[in-house]
């Protein structure tokens, strides 16, 4: 078994697609927002603060931090404010190609292993109308970017180059790779990995 230190309701769909057992246990840790740091940089250092905040609890498992943003033209953008901010959020995407950033930490026996991914989302040109209607939904309020690619913003998506799955939140074959290095087997979910 693992800890997912996260509340997103996605990650937990990813983990539970690939047959990993594991608990929620929400971290407190504050996340930071701006500290002139890279994007990569930004989302591996709150999914070590998630990660650390958590295993410092419950050091009997591994625990897995993680942090999402969206960046373009050097603009970082987490989850919406409000209405209005997620409508600035898609008219800045609309016709454009953004990034998506994960940062993944995992934290066991007192050790730490990171990574990240970034994939590449093109949106299709948005009319306003589009994009009231998508805020309208609601599906905005508590996603990086202000959108859902599993969602009703599929349909915004022109193409992707790299992970979906980090795009929804989670990248898992970084994920995979990363608990082979830490000797966590993900689907047998015993104490260490058997290759």
């Amino acid at each position: 078994m693992i800890i997912l230190a996260s509340a997103s309701p996605r990650r937990r769909e990813l983990l539970e697609q690939i047959g990993c057992k594991f608990e929620v246990i929400t971290s407190n840790a504050d996340e930071i927002t701006d500290a002139g740091l890279e994007p990569h940089q930004l989302v591996v250092q709150n999914a070590h603060l998630k990660a650390a905040a958590v295993a410092a609890e419950h050091p009997e498992y591994p625990v897995l931090g993680s942090d999402t943003v969206v960046s373009l033209d050097g603009h970082i953008y987490g989850k919406p404010r409000d209405k209005e901010h997620a409508r600035e959020m898609l008219k800045t995407f609309s016709g454009r190609t953004h990034q998506v950033i994960t940062g993944i930490v995992l934290a066991w026996k007192g050790k730490f292993w990171q990574a990240w991914e970034t994939t590449e989302v093109v949106f299709s040109p948005l009319s306003a109308d589009q994009i009231d209607a998508y805020i309208a939904t609601g599906e905005p309020a508590d996603k990086a970017g202000a959108y859902a690619i599993q969602g009703r913003a599929a349909v915004f998506v022109d193409g992707i180059r790299g992970s979906y799955s980090n795009v929804v939140g989670l990248p898992l074959h970084c994920l995979d790779g990363l608990a082979r290095k830490a000797g966590i087997d993900l689907y047998d979910n015993g104490e260490g990995s058997s290759s």
